[in-house]
């Protein structure tokens, strides 16, 4: 296997004078011009122009791929970690390490909403399930740190999930999946048109037995609904609407402080956005959202240690919620200049008896000034500045800087360079968790008691990448050489009773990763990608030598390879083939001597239908096709699945 990858490596390299790879692979990608990209500066950019390394998985790659969820699809991204675990909740995906049970290091956008849990430490986890696969559009991943234009919790990242658009959905839609680990799957949706509005619904379900030797029988169940308005005053409305619940097993037989049970997570949201344009130049756009989260949980605890040979509940439930109001203004003159600037309030309220020990809310407050300029001093140059000041009520200020320069080499060839500094505030329970049991008036334990001596981490990053396009040559190529520094790294103390966070150590990430996409004859498309990375120990932050030594522990594999080829076949027949290689790296709960490997295949073969007016498609997807690998714990393993999925539209 190290030979295949090394030969990969080899054709890559030799590719890399002369190919060019954008972040899409939708075959116009390929063969026409540079797409755009929406988030990454806010403003609309070619993918060339962008301060950072894109990759756009559009909606012929999603479907193609056959994944279930985000996170499945996020483990064919560069430099991702991803986990199909529901032992955090949901399954989750992070860059370069996930560092702890809760991905709450990078950010996920849904339409620009950010999506993250407030209640459980700032995890992405939630955010990634609450769409359907089908009604995704596009993902654009920006890798590396975004908090200039997006805050604190864009440090190491940005997922933007684009749904599609309610003109392109209307009409009926049914998708049903069906097949071992007992998959089960569902989805309809019906959009219609109005006077000068489109509306879209859609309901479906998401369900299986979870990983090998866990507490399985997971089920997500979604509605989501979205309403565009165009009035006749040129004004755009939006409307978006949704719920979501999650029921899912959750410990272990073998786990005495983990037992088996059942826990329930439960999110809803709206989200208004209203967009007026100015003048030929000018833009104003304003948008509001308001998020809740209810969680669930009482498991077992033993009262031996009373002499009591039995076990009582111990709960462990709460609520978030959460309110958002965006202004955004955007000003551009000519080609020369665009710039974007606006403010942001968000208001952050998490309640917990049980974690916090307290019958209060937990309030944070975030106020955010941001801007971003987008300048061409020359023809052939691009230069990105950008930050964004940021006040945490618990935590105080921070300012988040972007520099980045782009300078077209020659027609389809981009270098890029620059640098941005970054911070992740202490989530609530990192600041304030008081986890304590109790039973009949008795103090059985102090689980957790954060003693709020904490303050923000931080990240420095440099990063040199090249960008080349060659759509005459059906080649693109992406390259990042980069370079992280985390200083304050938070981790948790649990090596002694009360658990404890602080500020612990400081690292540094390093390497290379590169995205090569290739259209060698008519039908196929194949992309390649390979991450290198190094951790290194730059100081302890405590004496006591708690820290987990990052540098030793392997969160993120050294060398990890993905390979994706898409063919079309006679008789329209779509064949997939997704293969993903990855090193040795320590899975989460588990010490440095714990390390593991991975390898993965999964195969997809699919037809369309045409049954009377109706269209639509048949697939089998094949899932892991070697042996089980382990999945977030070792206790835990991803084993062969197979299911069949079929989809109508009317």
């Amino acid at each position: 296997m190290n030979r295949w990858i090394g030969g990969c490596a080899l054709l890559v390299g030799s590719a890399g004078v002369w190919a060019q790879g954008t972040a899409g692979v939708s075959e116009k990608d390929f063969l026409t011009d540079v797409p755009l990209v929406l988030s990454v500066s806010r403003l609309p950019q070619r993918l060339d122009d962008t301060p950072g390394a894109v990759t756009v998985l559009d909606r012929e790659f999603i479907r193609l791929s056959g994944a279930r969820d985000v996170a499945d699809l996020l483990r064919l991204v560069p430099g991702f970690q991803t986990s199909m675990s529901f032992e955090s909740i949901a399954p989750q995906a992070s860059y370069h390490g996930g560092f702890s049970s809760y991905s709450n290091r990078i950010q996920v956008l849904v339409d620009g909403r950010s999506a993250y849990s407030a209640y459980f430490i700032g995890s992405v986890e939630p955010g990634l399930q609450s769409v359907a696969m089908d009604d995704i559009e596009r993902i654009e991943v920006l890798r590396g740190s975004n908090s200039a234009a997006y805050g604190a919790r864009a440090f190491l990242g940005v997922i933007n999930i684009v749904t599609r658009d309610p003109v392109d959905t209307q009409g009926a839609q049914l998708g049903l999946s069906t097949g071992s680990n007992a998959i089960g799957d569902a989805r309809a949706s019906i959009g219609w048109v109005a006077d000068k509005a489109n509306f879209r619904l859609a309901v479906d379900r998401r369900s299986d037995a979870g990983l090998a030797g866990s507490n399985g029988a997971n089920q997500i169940d979604r509605l989501n609904f979205r309403a565009d308005f165009r009035p006749a005053n040129g004004d755009d409305l939006e409307l978006r609407l949704g719920t979501m619940t999650l029921n899912a097993g959750k410990g272990s037989i073998d786990n005495p402080d983990n037992q088996v049970r059942d826990t329930r997570y439960g999110s809803s949201y709206l989200q208004l956005d209203w967009r007026r344009r100015l003048d030929q130049d000018q833009d104003l756009a304003l948008s509001y959202s308001h998020g809740d989260e209810t969680y669930r949980d009482a498991f077992p605890y033993s009262l031996q240690a009373l002499g009591i040979n039995d076990s009582i509940a111990i709960d462990a439930t709460g609520a978030s919620r959460s309110d958002v109001l965006t202004l955004q203004h955007t000003w551009r003159k000519g080609l020369q200049l665009r710039m974007v600037w606006g403010a942001e309030l968000r208001r952050e309220q998490v309640s917990s008896k049980p974690i916090y020990n307290t019958d209060d809310a937990l309030v944070t407050n975030f106020s955010r000034l941001f801007g971003n300029l987008e300048w061409r001093p020359e023809k052939d140059l691009v230069l990105n500045a950008g930050a964004m000041a940021e006040n945490s009520s618990t935590s105080g200020s921070n300012l988040a800087p972007r520099l980045m320069l782009n300078w077209h080499l020659a027609d389809g060839h981009t270098l890029r360079v620059g640098a941005s500094r970054a911070y992740r505030p202490p989530s609530a329970y990192e600041q304030f968790a008081d986890v304590r049991y109790s039973w009949n008036g008795h103090l059985l334990e102090v689980n957790t008691l954060a003693s709020g001596n904490v303050h923000p981490e931080g990240i420095y990053s440099r990063e040199v990448g090249y960008l080349a396009v060659l759509p005459q040559l059906g080649l693109n190529l992406d390259v990042r050489a980069f370079h992280e520094r985390i200083d304050g790294f938070i981790t948790q103390l649990n090596a002694t009773r009360p658990k404890d966070y602080a500020n612990t150590e400081n690292f540094s990430i390093h390497g290379l990763e590169y995205q090569l996409k290739w259209q060698p004859w008519s039908g196929a498309r194949i992309m390649f990608n390979q991450t290198y990375l190094n951790y290194s120990l730059i100081d302890h932050g405590i004496e006591n030598g708690l820290a987990v030594n990052y540098g030793n522990a392997l969160p993120a594999p050294k060398l990890a390879s993905t390979l994706t080829w898409f063919q079309k076949l006679p008789g329209d027949l779509d064949l997939s083939i997704m293969h993903q290689d990855s090193g040795t790296m320590t899975p989460q709960r588990t010490g440095p001597d714990h390390q593991v490997a991975m390898t993965r295949t999964d195969l997809r073969l699919a037809t369309p239908l045409r049954l009377g007016a109706q269209r639509g498609e048949l697939a089998l997807v094949m899932q892991n096709l070697g042996s089980p690998y382990l999945d977030a714990d070792p206790a835990y393993a991803f084993q062969r699945r197979v299911f069949l999925t079929v989809k109508l539209n009317q």
